[in-house]
């Protein structure tokens, strides 16, 4: 089980790492499909998440599609959010419930980009409202708090439609949201001591995404091609997420 998920780990990595994605809703997926518990599926898909973003952060900050000053606008009110998402006691059921909805909902947001998103440039808006957006990155960061994700897979359509900035610019702020909330709430989890970290089945997966996030992050997307291979993750999500609300 450990090698299959390994080599998933990695591709997973791979691919959203150079659109600014940490992978977090497809980890949760696959664990979920490979029947692991309910904790350690939000810590390990967290701590991973950390592990491909905070590369990915830094190659986007070194090549200037970075702005601060977003970022923080957007993550000003999502941080603390996420933290009191992760710290909220959820019952097993509930748990699943809301990964359920949270999959689906991935899922169909990555197949709306690949069937009907233009490939064409952002020209960003001359005012970006910068409370309507905190608020919105407030609200993603509630639910990857509650989930376990970082909440990039959402928070990018978002910016993309409202023109808020350049893509390339909206990837780096996607990862830099990802950080921050994986982050958020990994402190919510250590705060009701409910971190569960097993280094035999943990630590191969971090490496796996620590190596396919450091290659994404120095390859182009014309290289990779994410958005065909977010095609075939996004049927994996929904499979899983549509699977548990059945459950």
């Amino acid at each position: 089980m450990i090698a299959e998920l390994c080599l998933l780990f990695f591709l997973v990595a791979l691919a959203y790492s150079a659109a600014g994605f940490g992978g977090g809703s497809s980890y949760l997926a696959m664990l979920a499909l490979w029947s692991v518990d309910f904790q350690l599926m939000k810590s390990t898909a967290l701590i991973c998440n950390v592990a491909v973003v905070i590369g990915g952060v830094y190659h986007f900050y070194r090549s200037g599609h970075l702005p601060l000053k977003k970022a923080w606008q957007l993550s000003l009110i999502s941080v603390p959010l996420a933290f009191v998402g992760s710290y909220l006691p959820l019952k097993q059921a509930t748990f699943f419930l809301l990964l359920g909805v949270a999959l689906t909902l991935a899922a169909l947001v990555m197949c709306y980009r690949l069937f009907f998103e233009r490939e064409e440039p952002i020209i960003p808006a001359n005012r970006g409202n910068g409370v309507v957006y905190g608020v919105i990155g407030g609200a993603i960061g509630l639910l990857s708090g509650m989930t376990g994700i970082g909440g990039g897979i959402y928070l990018s359509p978002v910016l993309r439609l409202g023109k808020y900035d350049t893509a390339k610019n909206i990837a780096g702020l996607s990862s830099f949201f990802i950080l921050v909330n994986s982050i958020a709430g990994l402190c919510g989890q250590a705060a009701k001591h409910a971190i569960v970290f097993d280094w035999k089945f943990t630590g191969p997966l971090l490496l796996a995404v620590i190596l396919g996030g450091q290659i994404g992050a120095r390859l182009s997307a014309k290289v990779l091609k994410p958005r065909w291979v977010a095609g075939a993750t996004a049927m994996l999500i929904l499979y899983a997420g549509v699977r548990m609300l059945i459950k």
